[in-house]
């Protein structure tokens, strides 16, 4: 009899042979990016949490290479995040005090930042950014083509782009 062990078994075994061999070196290369041990921890967790699903992770030749490249992308996501959240901040700032939201409205608005965020990510900037200054800022569709300096058939196709992109990103 053929005792068959289901791939996500094989897959946990490497993650965990990964991560024994590979987790203080990761943690030490992003604590060299992040200068804060905390962050470099987190970072060092979602890694292997992204590692997990990854359909290359089986075929890994180069596993130090292929946990700097997920470690690099979480990095831009983390520093997309922050300047999208010290933006909001520092437009607060400017409110006048009877205008400031209260401490749990700004709770929610960044969460729905951080939603943004994740949904659009995987797009090409170009197309992110039109979606953003569309949905967002309110503009129209010709002013974005001026504004990126495209055709206003570039700005349609990437709207629609988005569009497809959010919908498909939704949870069923």
């Amino acid at each position: 009899m053929i005792t068959l062990v289901p791939s996500s078994v094989h897959s946990k075994a490497i993650v965990a042979h990964l991560y024994s061999d590979h987790h203080r070196w990761l943690r030490a290369w992003l604590y060299r990016r992040l200068n804060c041990p905390h962050d470099a921890a987190d970072l060092a967790q979602d890694t292997f949490v992204r590692a997990m699903t990854s359909s290359a992770l089986p075929a890994l030749e180069e596993p130090r290479a292929f946990l700097a490249t997920v470690a690099r992308r979480l990095l831009s996501n983390l520093f997309r995040r922050r300047a999208l959240e010290q933006a909001y901040l520092d437009e607060l700032a400017c409110l006048p005090e009877h205008c400031m939201p209260s401490a749990e409205d700004v709770v929610l608005v960044r969460e729905a930042l951080a939603e943004i965020d994740r949904v659009l990510d995987g797009l090409p900037v170009r197309v992110r950014h039109a979606f953003i200054l569309h949905r967002l800022e309110g503009m129209s569709q010709p002013s974005i083509a001026e504004h990126l300096g495209v055709s206003l058939a570039t700005v349609e196709r990437d709207l629609r782009r988005a569009f497809v992109h959010c919908l498909s990103a939704r949870p069923e």
